[in-house]
């Protein structure tokens, strides 16, 4: 097992750091832009040099590679010739050497988590790394599953031959960091088919696929923090699991199986317990026009995006009037003092992150005396996928302070509006002050990822702290 030896990245030395202890980039060469990459990955080129073979990937074979002609560096458990990428990386050729010939995904996580490393690099893809962890003598993991992966005489008999295919798993380490991949073999996955807990150092990840459910169940080898975090990459079916050790050591192996570890079932209803986050909303955003069906002070409305293939939300699309749910205290960090002699408002949402942004805008535009402008840029898909656009569009036309903005990523030929993904092009235009030094806030509420690129891009445009307010689930 590789383990990234503990320092600083970028060096301080390196061109990506400056004075301020943010990052730039390294000007790069006519014809080396990001375009000029995705052309090259897709000309047919073998950037791998290995005429499309994969290799199993040793340590020892992985350290031989360490010159910028010739480098090669694994990032969660997948090694990357990364060679011909050198002239065209943002932040300069000394920065992948940092990782040159070794595990650079803790160095890559401190820089560059929001990237869609496996899309930019994917015809650079050497193969897996080949090294497995020892297991100790004092554990007893399940002798007859290698990270998961099930000989196919022990595939579950009771599935149905014409069911989905059974699912594995693998793992690998960084000094800090814990990594669980769930290869599920089928496409279109999304979170709301994945349920992670973790309660007395018992770990468990269910991923529900079709009519089957895939367990992980372990009692991990070391103590973890609670502040996990799951991507999906959707087009593969792949889930990450990523956990942060609460020691920065080496583990021997990933934990001690427990009841229906590695299993690919049926499903049955165990009368689990599912917990989901929902931001309350207001009946309307047209709140000075219209009246509450219900009263305010005995319902709480909520706005809910139904996935037909999702764990949770089919089942609140069948609860019938009389039928139960449970609902928590509130939880949260916004407080409404950050609108104390706020001057300019601006919402960045994504999707069903638009939620939060409902309550937002009637306060500001009722409570706030001392607000210029409110704007929202809100993302989306295509324009089926607008929440409330009808509302939204006659807010800005009722109230002259209202501005809104819609971005489609995937639009039709005869979408007029923005398109493309949050990018510094979008916010730079969109964040203009109303003056000089007016009061700001900005509010973002999305996936994962939009988030953390949205904050990032938010500071690199001098942003403080301050001034910027994240809802996360």
């Amino acid at each position: 097992m590789l383990n990234v030896p503990s320092q600083s990245f970028p060096a301080p030395s390196s061109q990506q750091r400056v004075a301020s202890g943010g990052r730039s980039k390294v000007p790069l060469k006519q014809g080396r832009s990001l375009m000029d990459w995705i052309r090259l990955t897709k000309s047919g080129k073998d950037l791998t040099g290995l005429k499309g073979r994969l290799f199993e990937v040793t340590e020892e074979e992985l350290e031989k590679h360490n010159k910028k002609d010739d480098c090669w560096i694994c990032i969660r458990g997948f090694v990357y010739n990364v060679s011909p990428y050198m002239e065209y990386h943002p932040g300069g050729e000394d920065e992948l050497m940092r990782a040159a010939g070794s595990d650079g995904t803790d160095l890559f996580d401190q820089v560059h988590r929001w990237v869609n490393y496996e899309s930019m690099l994917k015809e650079c893809l050497v193969g897996k790394m080949a090294v497995k962890p020892a297991v100790p003598k004092d554990y007893h993991e399940e002798k007859k599953v290698l990270n998961g992966m099930l000989p196919k005489s022990q595939v579950t008999d009771t599935r149905a031959r014409e069911g989905p295919i059974s699912p594995s798993y693998d793992w690998f380490q960084t000094d800090s960091l814990i990594t669980i991949i769930i290869y599920t073999k089928q496409k279109d996955m999304n979170l709301d088919s994945v349920i992670v807990d973790y309660q007395d150092d018992s770990f468990r990840a269910e991923t529900i696929i079709k009519d089957y459910s895939y367990l992980i169940h372990m009692e991990l080898f070391r103590e973890i923090h609670e502040d996990f975090s799951v991507r999906v990459v959707a087009n593969v079916g792949k889930i990450e699991i990523v956990l942060k050790k609460k020691e920065h050591t080496s583990w021997k192996c990933l934990g001690h199986a427990l009841e229906n570890h590695n299993s690919f079932t049926p499903r049955k209803d165990t009368g689990t317990e599912i917990v989901k986050p929902y931001t309350p909303v207001s009946h309307s955003l047209l709140f000075k026009l219209m009246e509450p069906v219900l009263p305010n002070d005995k319902y709480i409305y909520f706005l809910i995006k139904i996935y037909p293939a999702g764990l949770f939300t089919p089942e609140l699309d069948h609860l019938q009037i009389g039928d139960f749910v449970s609902v928590s205290s509130p939880e949260g960090n916004f407080k409404i003092s950050q609108f104390q002699e706020l001057e300019d408002l601006f919402l960045l949402a994504a999707g069903t992150g638009f939620t939060p942004m409902v309550k937002i805008l009637n306060y500001a535009l009722t409570n706030i005396p001392s607000l210029r402008k409110v704007k929202l840029m809100f993302f989306n898909k295509t324009e089926d996928d607008i929440i409330w656009r009808s509302q939204l569009e006659n807010l800005a036309f009722k109230d002259k302070r209202c501005d809104i903005e819609f971005v489609l990523s995937a639009p039709t030929s005869e979408w007029n509006g923005k398109q493309g993904h949050i990018s510094p092009a979008l916010l730079s235009e969109f964040l203009k002050r109303s003056l000089d030094k007016s009061k700001v806030l900005i509010c973002i509420c999305g996936p994962t990822p939009f988030t953390e690129q949205g904050i990032r891009l938010l500071h690199d445009l001098n942003f403080s702290k301050d001034e910027i307010h994240s809802f996360t689930a």
